[in-house]
């Protein structure tokens, strides 16, 4: 059914058509002719992003009264997000309609700014629960001539612990009044609502409950839990041109997921519950832009995220309850758009796999971890093919002559060879012999099979090199930590430090391991088999003109780490060398006060964040 063959007035199609509308979805062609010749009850059944908001927003404001400036038709819905972003569509909606007033009212914002746009003169009443409650009991927001009442995710809202305030809010609303449910699935509360607030309520349903969106691919990967974190790296890194939403499960996760992404140079950030809405909002401003390509959250965090070109979405964890699967998953594959469902599970959720595909009514589909050579391959084609799409500035042509003159004795192989080595050496050495993180899906994991010397020693450094949320400093094991004597003030950034490592060895194979960067001074670690090499490689040695010392920093002792909030501890490494000339236990008092409380000093001494890496 195309729009132009609904019934709506004139400034409703001519808004339509400015938005690109032509053929009504489903839902759309379901609700809006049902809805603009009837008053009863509906309970419309879809999955998010299939178009409810028009669904219902259409014949709101087609029969609203004009001229009557007090509140007729309330929405609720869970989030501020989902509150904002209904309003602006409905806004969009009546953009010829003139007179038509939405007020968006919910938490984290003034309510007094709120309380004086309602005051002015508003039709229609996009809420939160929480704030309409507190206008309803400031007796400053009235529903008794309320004709329509919306509840927008009311499966949402009632897993979100809004049952209470919806009670409180449909009991101030008349007995006379048309009830509109949009849900995606129907739980047990969303049936109570039915039952007490409605009258033999019309059900419309375009797919069946609970079911899947329909263009969203279901994936697997199987592995160990402890590899769960390698593994998202790869799938994010084989998907180059991801932008999605990786779901954990509490808080804590979230954040420490985000941090190691950050930390690992990836364009990633968190939204959860801790943060303020005003970083809420600079967050969700950032992602809505494309300026980062995933947002980690957990489910509450995400609820009324409405952005239609999510290409993933990432279960890092599984959810308690089924039916959340099915709203994570839903917000990809919107508005006609592929999407890509996936989990990292490992074994001892194969009945929970199993369940999810019951309700789903499809197969997920197993798929493998890629390994390094895959990973480096499809990196290496799409960083050639950033080069040849990258639009030549006209006013490189004045240096030309000049960069020629430099690059006259590399022919042109060695002249690729040079760039690409440039930009792509450190992925290279990351994925050096990474190890196999796939485990069998039906019987025993692969463990057993990658327990060579190699394998082992690439999946050490693959861990390792990944747990920079670690806040002890204590070396990893099987790992030596240094001291080196540059640090931010003097430009150093972690690629230049692992830059030296492969120049000054003439190796490009060691492991490297846990990296901080402060401001006068740095801590890496790498592989022990090569703590010699480090030792003797950075004898001598310069860097941007800057004299390098490096040392090997000790473990610190308990005496140490209980007294590591005292300002006089700071690293002096020059103590080291003079303890020398001493007698055995000045050296040993001396080196223990210099030395071994260091690494936990530095950081009461320096609140300088980890560094952050550039992606290559």
């Amino acid at each position: 059914m195309l729009f132009s063959e609904i019934n709506l007035n004139k400034n409703l199609q001519k808004a339509i058509k400015d938005l690109g509308f032509i053929e009504a979805t489903p839902i759309q062609k379901e609700s809006i002719p049902y809805l603009l010749k009837e008053d009863n009850d509906l309970i419309a059944l879809a999955q998010t992003g299939t178009g409810k908001t028009a669904a219902f927003g259409l014949p709101i404001i087609e029969k609203i009264k004009i001229k009557s400036k007090i509140p007729q038709s309330i929405i609720l819905c869970p989030t501020r997000e989902l509150c904002l972003q209904i309003a602006k569509d409905i806004n969009s909606y009546a953009k010829y309609t003139k007179d038509l007033k939405v007020t968006p009212v919910y938490g984290g914002a003034n309510i007094q700014t709120q309380i004086r746009e309602l005051n002015s003169g508003s039709q229609i009443i996009v809420g939160t629960p929480g704030r309409v409650i507190d206008l309803i009991k400031r007796k400053k927001l009235k529903l008794k001539e309320i004709e329509t009442v919306v509840l927008d995710e009311a499966d949402e809202m009632l897993n979100m612990g809004f049952k209470d305030d919806l009670d409180i809010i449909l009991a101030e609303t008349p007995e006379e009044k048309q009830t509109l449910l949009f849900s995606a699935t129907m739980p047990k509360e969303v049936m109570r609502i039915t039952k007490n607030y409605m009258f033999s309520p019309k059900t419309i349903e375009v797919a069946s409950r609970n079911e899947g969106a329909k263009d969203v691919e279901h994936h697997y990967y199987m592995v160990n839990a402890r590899d769960k974190y390698n593994a998202l790296r790869r799938i994010c890194d084989i998907n180059t041109k991801i932008y999605g939403i990786v779901f954990c499960r509490t808080r804590r996760e979230t954040k420490n997921i985000a941090d190691k992404l950050m930390q690992d140079g990836y364009n990633a950030d968190a939204l959860h519950g801790e943060l303020s809405q005003a970083q809420r909002d600079h967050v969700m401003k950032r992602f809505r832009d494309k300026r980062i390509q995933l947002l980690v959250a957990t489910d509450v965090a995400a609820r009324g995220i409405d952005i239609n070109e999510l290409s993933h979405v990432i279960n890092y964890n599984l959810p308690d309850d089924n039916e959340i699967y099915i709203h994570r998953s839903g917000r990809t594959g919107r508005a006609g758009n592929k999407g890509i469902s996936i989990i990292i599970a490992h074994s001892r959720e194969r009945r929970k796999l199993q369940s999810i595909e019951r309700m789903l009514k499809q197969k997920l589909a197993l798929k493998q971890v890629p390994d390094g050579e895959q990973i480096c391959e499809i990196q290496l084609h799409n960083l050639v093919d950033k080069i040849v799409n990258t639009k030549v500035s006209k006013q490189i042509e004045k240096y030309l002559p000049a960069i020629n003159e430099k690059l006259e004795h590399l022919d042109k192989d060695e002249l690729l060879k040079h760039f690409i080595s440039t930009e792509f050496n450190r992925f290279l050495s990351f994925y050096k012999n990474a190890g196999n993180l796939n485990v069998n899906s039906s019987n025993k994991s692969n463990r057993d099979k990658r327990s060579s010397r190699e394998d082992s020693k690439s999946r050490r450094k693959e861990n390792k090199s990944n747990n920079r949320s670690n806040s002890t400093n204590h070396a990893e094991e099987g790992f030596t930590r240094f001291f080196i004597n540059l640090g931010k003030q003097k430009g150093m950034q972690a690629q230049n430090l692992i830059g030296m490592i492969n120049e000054f060895t003439k190796k490009r194979n060691i492991p490297v391991g846990k990296i901080d960067i402060f401001k006068n001074f740095s801590f890496f670690e790498v592989d022990s088999e090569f703590e010699g090499n480090i030792l003797s490689s950075f004898k001598g040695t310069e860097w941007n003109g800057e004299r390098v010392s490096v040392e090997k920093s000790k473990a610190p002792s308990a005496s140490s780490r209980s007294d590591r909030k005292s300002s006089s501890e700071r690293p002096n490494y020059r103590r080291k060398k003079e303890t020398k000339s001493n007698s055995a236990n000045s050296s040993k008092r001396r080196t223990r006060s210099s030395i071994t409380k260091s690494d936990d000093s530095f950081k009461s001494r320096f609140s300088t964040k980890k560094r952050t890496t550039k992606r290559r």
